[in-house]
């Protein structure tokens, strides 16, 4: 019971931090650069803790994308849609971006585990059946790399979520993406 105080109240401080921090980032940047990106929206696959298919696609002249990403793991799979907001590194090609968003998975599996009294040794099984949600963040650096149709990033996606078993988790989730660009 004291520890679920403790996660809520941790929950609610991290999500306020990360709204104050997106906000004074917002009010920093005077003017967004526009048309930091030569292309509107690209494909490819995001490796790290939440791997799969990225899909991005820009709204306004360059400076804010849509990104969604397709988590595939044996036997579970997420829905992951981050707001991003894209500001010009200062070289050419390069851009940084941070935004936020959020996921959901589902999850379907079963394990089983082993333990042994002084005589016998016995084995049991346990399902892991689940759904959950969480609130994403995203920090990261794109290249598009100019004469051709590719772009390179680098990025942390802080995580916190929930799941119907009761779990709370985590973490901050690095990953490197390769999108091809159109």
């Amino acid at each position: 019971m004291k520890t679920t105080a403790i996660l809520s109240k941790s929950l609610l401080v991290l999500t306020v931090f990360t709204m104050m921090t997106f906000s004074a980032a917002d009010q920093c940047i005077a003017q967004p650069a526009v048309n930091t990106n030569t292309y509107n929206t690209a494909i490819g696959v995001r490796l790290g803790e939440t791997s799969g298919l990225s899909i991005k696609h820009f709204m306004d002249r360059g400076s804010s994308a849509i990104d969604g990403i397709i988590g595939i793991w044996p036997d579970a799979f997420s829905l992951t849609c981050l707001y991003e907001k894209h500001a010009n590194a200062g070289i050419e090609g390069l851009t940084w971006y941070y935004g936020a968003g959020g996921h959901v998975f589902f999850e379907s599996g079963s394990n089983r585990y082993y333990y042994r009294d002084q005589y016998y040794y016995y084995r049991r099984y346990y399902t892991t059946d689940g759904a959950g949600l969480g609130i994403d963040g995203v920090v990261g650096l794109e290249y598009k790399i100019r004469p051709v149709p590719f772009a390179l990033s680098i990025d942390l996606k802080p995580f916190v979520e929930s799941n119907t078993n009761g779990g709370l988790y985590v973490s901050l989730d690095p990953g490197f993406g390769i999108k091809f660009t159109f």
